[in-house]
């Protein structure tokens, strides 16, 4: 069997100004995404899909020639996907437009986070006999994922031995003065030790069909929501819920390593110098 990865690098990045899928953040000239192909393949992932957009597959092209002069990645335009709108249509969105190019069991990151080496190792080793209706979350430590200042949302995770029971989106989640992590909404505390999902996943290829029903049901109830998001982990949680998907948890002690906004960059920098080290 084959092992695909896919990168979601369609994001248009509003709040950094501009793309992150593109940001240099390695002494070498490397983004995030450099870094997350290099470990895949190291790993053990024969493929690589990168989901862009029109206006930046130029750039993202150049990139890949000059980072991986030996790769042969296949590029999705999911702008070209479905009806036509600024905004892109969400992860669950960017994922199903790859299913062309995906032949077998595969991997989705996102391009502007960093995840780390033995998370790619982990995820290759437990999904050696996945089965069509099981998918893998890479597990992260919360308090290896919250940034030196500034709050963050996160995919908080329940987790029952290695199962996956519940995944809540949590908003407004930062260190305080006194050490203590908590968060808005909903409101809560939370520790440095609680999983937390980073959005990368590993999945049969069963999924495209669920993707493909979901989103036509999507279009129909919110396609005139010029903001409204068909999102991956909503989309699979819901699967879970309903009994038609497991979800184990792969544990992971990698650091994340992210951006948000334009002051994030030279922190980023810092912190992939140490863990590349």
């Amino acid at each position: 069997m084959s092992f695909t990865l896919v990168v979601m690098a369609a994001g248009l990045g509003s709040r950094f100004g501009g793309p992150k899928q593109l940001a240099v953040v390695g002494a070498d000239g490397e983004a995030f995404l450099d870094f997350a192909i290099v470990d895949a393949l190291a790993a053990g992932m024969e493929k690589v899909v990168l989901i862009v957009r029109s206006d930046i597959e130029d750039d993202l092209r150049r990139r890949v020639s000059r980072q991986h002069p030996d790769l042969d990645v296949a590029f999705v335009l999911q702008d070209t996907h479905g009806p036509s709108r600024a905004k892109p249509w969400g992860t669950a969105h960017a994922v199903l437009t790859a299913a062309p190019e995906v032949p077998d069991r595969f991997c989705v990151v996102n391009a502007d986070d960093y995840y780390g080496q033995s998370t790619f190792a982990a995820l290759v080793a437990a999904a050696a006999d996945l089965p069509d209706d099981r998918a893998l979350l890479a597990g992260f430590r919360l308090g290896q994922t919250l940034p030196e200042s500034g709050d963050v949302s996160r995919g908080i995770c329940g987790v029952d031995g290695t199962e996956l029971v519940s995944l809540v989106e949590t908003h407004g989640i930062g260190r305080r003065g006194d050490g203590s992590i908590t968060s808005t909404d909903p409101v809560g505390v939370l520790n440095d030790d609680t999983v937390a999902s980073m959005n990368c996943w590993v999945f049969a290829p069963s999924l495209f069909g669920h993707l493909e029903l979901g989103f036509d049901r999507f279009l129909a109830e919110h396609g005139h929501e010029e903001k409204a998001e068909f999102l991956l982990p909503t989309v699979v949680d819901g699967l879970r819920r309903a009994g038609t998907y497991t979800i184990g948890i792969v544990p992971t002690d990698e650091p994340w390593v992210g951006v948000t906004n334009p002051g994030d960059l030279e922190i980023a920098r810092r912190r992939i110098a140490t863990v590349r080290a």
